[in-house]
């Protein structure tokens, strides 16, 4: 008997997705609740698990495909099989997966049976892709990840092991990769498939450009004083709290108390209304493999330092692990983006629409600057506030981006509620 592989129900704003990795080829076993692919949508990838344990029969929708609710993706034949059927090629010009490794143009790549790690051994699908399609035994890989979980840095890593050195790359699983015909000579250029949430992304950029009137203001920051309440209570923090102080914190709050003084930039434009929110969701921008995502702490205002820095620690985790519900990433009134941790100095952010605020925060760096007729060096931060000037005056953005210095130049205000 053979029961279909489906697209299951997604989150009511998602109607379609697109075929990511199938993690399982024609004629493998797989268990009952065993993933067997991904789909990507614009927002989260979900994983499509088996129903019932048997042998992959058949795969109706390879990687690339468009697909809805309820489309039949592939065929589980219950129990095992003598046999499986011939794999089919993709399409000759279905472009190549952004973690494939490409083969000779023209050419299918031959369906060898892979490792598979051990059930016991946690690990994401991107660090179980990448180490089938390079013959990495993911047991002899140490995991860094929460928990001892094996990352895709991890396989990286292990890759260029010496310990590992040995092992001879197997073939990559299916859906076996096929090159699109170089126009030029063979290896002066590569087509990669943007993934779903790369093409939303660059949609939404253009759409914000579009529609909203951006413009951007600047300031610094001495962190001086964040830096040294950060170093006296480092120890006990963590002690208490089980997680790291960190700097987001500090900006979320002193973002909060500038949003409750400048609540224009805490409201989303609808029609012919301007929406002003009484409540504090900050997204928080996260790079994510295929690109940056936002999820969102609900309620800042309500939250203490621990919580604020569990909380983007958690979700953070979630999206380098692709494991982000859609409704973590729903809604937010305002955004944080963090430019310094890729060492960024200066940078304008861009609207998160419909959000009509965004607060740039780049690296520290050690500058002179004169204090009371001094000249002092001070680690300073270059801060970026970016905002729609459709219904955001100049003044109400400045004199926010003012509150957000001024809280984190005297932190204690922030603890004062002041």
């Amino acid at each position: 008997m053979s029961v279909e592989i489906r697209v299951p129900e997604m989150a009511e704003s998602v109607v379609e997705a697109t075929v990511g990795t199938w993690l399982k080829s024609v004629g493998d076993r797989v268990e009952a609740g065993e993933t067997v692919l991904e789909l990507e949508t614009d927002k989260v990838n979900l994983e499509v698990t088996a129903q019932i344990g048997g042998t992959i029969e058949k795969v109706e929708k390879t990687t690339g495909a468009i697909v809805g609710v309820g489309e039949v993706l592939g065929f589980i034949a219950e129990g095992a099989v003598g046999s499986a059927p011939a794999l089919q090629p993709a399409p000759a010009n279905q472009a190549v997966a952004a973690e494939s490794r490409p083969q000779a143009a023209g050419t299918v790549a031959a369906v060898k049976p892979q490792p598979q790690p051990a059930e016991s051994r946690e690990s994401t699908p991107v660090a179980r892709r990448l180490a089938e399609s390079s013959g990495i035994d993911l047991n002899k890989v140490p995991g860094s990840g929460r928990g001892g979980k094996v990352t895709k840095e991890d396989v990286e890593a292990a890759m260029g092991s010496t310990s590992l050195a040995g092992q001879a790359p197997a073939q990559p699983s299916f859906p076996p990769p096929l090159q699109t015909p170089a126009q030029p000579a063979a290896g002066r250029e590569e087509r990669v498939r943007l993934s779903r949430r790369r093409l939303t992304i660059a949609q939404r950029m253009a759409d914000v450009q579009r529609d909203a009137v951006m413009t951007t203001t600047y300031n610094e920051a001495d962190l001086s004083n964040v830096i040294a309440l950060r170093k006296k209570h480092r120890d006990g923090f963590q002690e208490k709290h089980g997680v790291s102080l960190g700097f987001m914190s500090f900006f979320v709050k002193a973002v909060v108390s500038a949003l409750q003084k400048h609540r224009v930039l805490n409201s989303e434009l609808q029609d012919a209304e301007l929406v002003y929110k009484n409540y504090y969701d900050i997204g928080i921008a996260v790079a994510a493999e295929d690109g940056l995502v936002v999820p969102v702490v609900r309620d800042a205002d309500r939250k203490s330092f621990a919580g604020i820095e569990k909380e983007i620690r958690e979700l953070a985790g979630k999206a380098r692990e692709k494991k982000l519900t859609l409704e973590e990433l729903r809604g937010g009134t305002f955004t944080i983006t963090n430019g310094g941790v890729f060492g960024s100095l200066f940078s304008t952010p861009i609207l998160n629409p419909p959000q009509v605020g965004i607060l740039g925060m780049h690296t520290i760096k050690e500058r002179p600057v004169a204090v009371d007729g001094q000249v002092v060096i001070r680690p300073m931060m270059y801060l970026a506030a970016t905002y729609d000037h459709r219904v955001v005056e100049g003044a109400d953005a400045v004199q926010f981006l003012v509150r957000v210095k001024e809280q984190i130049e005297d932190p204690e205000r922030l603890l004062l509620d002041m």
